[in-house]
């Protein structure tokens, strides 16, 4: 990326130490005016369940699956080689975000066994859609997967572009924005959050350990709670 970055390396791993939801409850304080945006709105299927969350810079694409590619098929081999190119050029770690545009999306899978080795194999960390996905068992391992459904053809699934922006499940993404996902759904990160969320997450766990803390306590009531929620907004 060209783009002079406020974060380092490091600074991009520490997030992976958090499922999606704290990067999401951490986000509300470093920049509350994204509270209500920015993330998936809908449930999506996770290949992986039990992974461990990944965060990278988003590539983008979109695809259709329900009717046939109207390009020859000289013109389609090249986009599909030009997207290749753009997947293994692009900033590492990488998540590519691909918008299905079929009226209802799903309909064949642009991801399966070739695709994620494919994508995989030049360097990217996984794929979110919301398409289809298929071949479960033979997806390339350690290659996490979110998707709007599981269906069992490709059907006629083909690029339409890439490097645009695109929409999945209401979070709207940009290429080289910076994507933080496990199987609860996935988050944009704006890149001047990065180094200021893990303060961020460590203040909201402290004030958060006082209300479960009383919760789990022995005689736990409603006085109890009250009082803890008055030491919680205590905590800066």
């Amino acid at each position: 990326m060209n783009q002079r970055l406020s974060f380092t390396d490091d600074d991009l791993q520490k997030l992976t130490e958090w499922d999606t939801p704290t990067i999401c409850n951490g986000l509300e304080l470093v920049c509350p005016e994204r509270r209500a945006i920015g993330f998936t709105t809908r449930p999506l299927v996770c290949l992986y369940e039990t992974m461990s969350p990944i965060v990278g810079f988003a590539c983008t694409a979109r695809v259709r699956a329900h009717s046939p590619d109207i390009d020859s098929p000289e013109s389609a081999k090249k986009r599909r080689l030009d997207y290749y190119q753009y997947i293994a050029e692009s900033a590492r770690p990488g998540i590519v975000v691909i918008e299905d545009l079929d009226d209802t999306p799903g309909v064949g899978a642009f991801w399966g066994e070739v695709q994620t080795n494919v994508h995989k194999g030049l360097g990217l960390s996984g794929g979110i859609t919301n398409g289809s996905i298929r071949d479960l068992p033979d997806a390339a391992a350690n290659f996490q997967l979110l998707a709007g459904s599981v269906g069992p053809s490709h059907a006629h699934v083909h690029l339409i572009d890439f490097d645009t922006d695109v929409t999945v499940h209401n979070m709207t993404v940009t290429a080289g924005d910076i994507i933080h996902a496990d199987c609860h759904g996935a988050v944009v990160v704006p890149h001047d959050a990065v180094a200021a969320l893990p303060a961020a997450i460590e203040l909201i766990a402290r004030r958060e350990a006082k209300i479960i803390g009383a919760a789990r306590s022995d005689g736990f009531n409603f006085e109890k709670l009250k009082a803890a929620i008055g030491e919680a907004s205590d905590i800066h």
